[in-house]
């Protein structure tokens, strides 16, 4: 059997993978690499459970500011892992027609340029199942078909070469087709997802709960997982999605304490790109603090591109994963003196897809601009209709206003120019 479960115990002597940038008592030095660590104080009684009175600082300061990760199973989704030491991984879902070859892998070779790892396509009838043997040959991250009820689909997927499922093994029907998906996913080494939709859970589920509860949503996922365990097979992942934040989070966190397979998270129909991302970031970002969450998925009603960027900007603002800059930019107020919202913007569009990891801060004013840019690697500080160009901590010119933005874009490609010559 497969499922695994964890005696309750006090966090800080729990095995996580930990995540960060900071020292252990001068022992561990953590540059953004993932490392096992056990988090134990020395003086912990792991008989007792009791923590010693007298913690040292160091200890503490250290173990509430790094990251740490649940220690889940790692499975291999084609060429990405997913959990274990596996950085977070961000996939996307193509909202094209999939019979439409051409314009499916139009779509996701876009989300590969926006930095896509995974990528989901829906698979309604035979018709689609048929093209995704052209689909993946013609795109370089991992294909997952999305299966329901028709274990048949689930078959023709996998023959054509797809590198993970998903679909809830209860609704595909009797106990042979759940075999015979299982037996062909096992000869080819392809995991399943198994997703828990709040707005599809099974009827006893509803009737003994009175509606979608974060403990119907686990009792789902257990017994999907229950199934699978049956047949001997554990390559599998878990979601459980929700449009609500609290259910979502508070079901993952229920899910998390029982089974250590690897845990796709993501908030479900989320909304559109603005309110979307604002739950997305609050509930992803609950997650990923509490070290839950080894893949995910930002769902949002328009261009599945954004869902990519704003999955990253989510991974890089906690640490977690380095892509492209990081921008900063203040609100302005009444003593800004330059058009700084224009600038911020047209900045961060020409800059998003640059390919070195830049800190770029674009200040308004003589109160926190300065100090803001030279910390940054790269910045602009406004004055009155010009402002101050920073590189490295250093002031390289001022600049006229009307070409701000276009003196920080040029200096930044200057950097990737001498950081490419540098490792050459």
């Amino acid at each position: 059997m497969c499922l695994w479960q964890e005696p309750s115990r006090p966090l800080c002597n729990r095995p996580w993978h930990t995540q960060g940038f900071l020292d252990f008592n001068g022992e561990h030095s953590y540059t953004g690499k993932v490392r096992s660590q056990r988090l134990t104080d020395p003086g912990f009684n792991e008989k007792s459970g009791q923590q010693p009175v007298g913690l040292s600082m160091d200890w503490l300061l250290a173990f509430v500011k790094v990251v740490m990760r649940r220690n889940t199973r790692q499975i291999q989704v084609g060429s990405v892992a997913v959990g274990g030491t596996a950085p977070v991984s961000v996939q996307s879902m193509c909202n094209t027609d999939t019979r439409d070859v051409a314009a499916t892998v139009a779509q996701i070779h876009d989300l590969e340029a926006a930095g896509c790892e995974l990528v989901r396509c829906a698979v309604p009838d035979q018709a689609a199942a048929e093209t995704l043997g052209a689909i993946r040959s013609g795109i370089s991250i991992p294909l997952i078909a999305d299966i329901h009820f028709d274990y048949q689909l689930a078959l023709d997927s996998l023959k054509a070469g797809v590198d993970g499922l998903r679909l809830n093994p209860g609704n595909i029907g009797a106990e042979w087709k759940v075999a015979e998906v299982v037996k062909a996913c096992s000869e080819r080494n392809v995991p399943i997802r198994i997703g828990v939709n709040a707005g599809s859970l099974e009827k006893p589920l509803l009737e003994k709960y009175g509606h979608p509860t974060a403990e119907a949503m686990v009792e789902s996922a257990l017994g999907h997982i229950r199934i699978l365990e049956g047949l001997d097979f554990c390559q599998i992942k878990v979601s459980l999605k929700a449009s609500d934040v609290r259910r979502t989070v508070e079901a993952y966190r229920l899910l998390a304490d029982q089974v250590d397979y690897p845990l796709h998270i993501g908030i479900t129909e989320a909304g559109t790109t603005w309110s979307g991302t604002v739950k997305s970031a609050i509930g992803l970002g609950s997650l990923l603090l509490d070290g839950i969450g080894d893949t995910l998925r930002v769902s949002l009603t328009g261009d599945p591109v954004e869902e990519v960027r704003v999955g990253w900007e989510i991974l890089k603002s906690l640490e977690l994963r380095e892509r492209g800059p990081v921008f900063i930019s203040c609100p302005t107020c009444g003593r800004c003196q330059i058009d700084l919202i224009d600038i911020a913007e047209e900045v961060e569009r020409r800059l998003h897809d640059l390919p070195l990891k830049l800190t770029i801060a674009v200040m308004g004013c003589v109160v926190n601009g300065p100090g803001e840019a030279r910390e940054a690697d790269l910045g602009i500080a406004g004055g009155q209709g010009q402002g101050l160009l920073f590189r490295n901590g250093e002031t390289v010119r001022k600049v006229k206003q009307e070409d701000l933005a276009d003196a920080l874009v040029e200096e930044a490609w200057q950097m990737v120019e001498q950081r490419q010559k540098e490792t050459s």
